[in-house]
């Protein structure tokens, strides 16, 4: 029997990156990390932690049978952590919220509720969030900022007179030590494995694993017949740009690369590194380009640049989301990039896209589903040749560009869909 749990709240900045983190440090070896939509950031922390890749449930750009054959396909350990986004049910016009997930999974969830200046009221929230869908899968809760042992039991008795059916396995005190000095999940460099040791015992420190445990039982659900488009082998070699700078990389569309492509090889452009001239296809994923520490690689990564302009000129597959059509194009403000496209972009003050968009490509009509998040925009470019629309507006965006054999696209997409 498996074990597997969905770690979701009310909302974001409640702990569920906090109670996530210490979990797979816990299990360490013997956890396979997973992440509710199409986030990046959080996947690279959790395979920091956990040293294994961490893998996107996107309820979203992917169906039920699906999401159950990537679960499935991944789950090789004895526990799954799945950290949920925002809160339970957000995303769920979309059906790519917590809820969504574990229900399509028959997963449990796990609520780490904010417990600070209060104590009967949070009973009433646990109560709305079970009564708001009766097919939720809700079966535990951590209380977090919580004061002392006796404010723990006081809101834990209202809990267990208002709901029946959920066990509370434990609280996080607040103002915990080991955080105070810490930016958790910003950054991750100084989170070493005696750190990590330390954080974790904080924030395990009064839950009851045991009782934890006991409502984490889950059959893994099998699908018999793969349920995507099929797979068409190429004896070809498949170049994908991976590193410091371009580091937004699904788990399962490298997995899919490799599964397609005689050859898939990784290349680190701030290393300087040049495309092999045996390439049939090169991928460069979305990243950051702009930021000062970035564009310092880029300036250094001329071999690189070169033998990327090569592979364009032999008129050789080129494909790259976001930071990757950044890059493509002659600059973003008054930083140069490699002018492979004759695109200039600008970074914005304020947020220029975040959520569900579908990509059209204006020249074959095809729409494919995927998310874009950037600040930046294009200035200056020939006709876009692919737009990017929300699917609540309907409203036609410039969202990439489309020239011979190159694809460069704002849009993050599942490449196996």
């Amino acid at each position: 029997m498996k074990k597997a749990l969905v770690i979701s709240a009310i909302a974001s900045s409640q702990g569920k990156t906090l109670l996530t983190m210490a979990l797979l440090h816990h299990y360490k070896t013997k956890v396979r990390p997973y992440k509710c939509g199409p986030d990046f950031i959080d996947t690279q922390f959790h395979e920091k932690i956990a040293q294994t890749p961490s893998v996107n449930l996107d309820g979203y750009m992917m169906n039920e049978k699906q999401l159950k054959w990537i679960f499935d396909r991944y789950m090789d350990k004895d526990v799954a952590i799945c950290e949920g986004v925002m809160g339970f049910y957000d995303g769920m016009d979309k059906g790519s919220s917590a809820y969504d997930i574990a229900k399509i999974l028959n997963l449990p969830s796990l609520l780490i509720l904010d417990a600070s200046g209060s104590y009967i009221t949070i009973a009433a929230i646990l109560n709305g969030m079970k009564s708001f869908r009766d097919d939720n899968t809700i079966k535990a809760v951590v209380l977090n900022k919580v004061s002392s042992k006796m404010h723990f039991d006081l809101v834990k008795k209202h809990i267990e007179l208002e709901c029946e059916d959920v066990v509370v396995v434990g609280w996080i005190e607040k103002n915990l030590n080991t955080l105070k000095s810490r930016h958790l999940g910003l950054d991750l460099q100084d989170l070493d494995s005696d750190n990590l040791d330390l954080i974790t015992k904080d924030v395990l420190k009064y839950i009851d694993m045991t009782l934890l445990e006991s409502v984490m039982d889950v059959d893994v659900q099998k699908v018999d017949k793969y349920p995507f488009k099929e797979l068409v082998k190429k004896d070809e070699k498949c170049v994908v740009v991976y590193d410091k700078n371009f580091s937004f990389l699904y788990h399962d569309n490298l997995e899919y690369l490799k599964e397609v492509y005689d050859e898939v090889v990784l290349v680190d452009s701030t290393k300087d590194e040049i495309i092999p001239k045996d390439a049939h296809k090169v991928i460069i994923v979305g990243g950051y380009v702009e930021t000062d520490e970035s564009y310092e690689r880029v300036k250094n990564s001329r071999k690189f640049r070169d033998s990327l302009a090569l592979h364009v000129e032999a008129k050789k597959e080129l494909y790259a989301e976001c930071a990757g059509l950044i890059y493509l194009g002659k600059k973003i403000d008054d930083k140069e990039m490699s002018g492979i496209l004759d695109i200039e972009f600008k970074l914005g003050e304020k947020r220029e896209r975040l959520g569900y968009y579908e990509g059209l490509d204006y020249d074959t009509g095809k729409i494919q589903k995927g998310h874009a998040f950037h600040y930046s925009f294009i200035t200056k470019a020939p006709k876009a040749k692919i737009g990017l629309y929300k699917t609540t507006k309907k409203t036609i965006k410039d969202g990439g560009y489309k020239k011979d054999n190159i694809i460069a696209t704002y849009l993050h997409t599942m490449w196996r869909v």
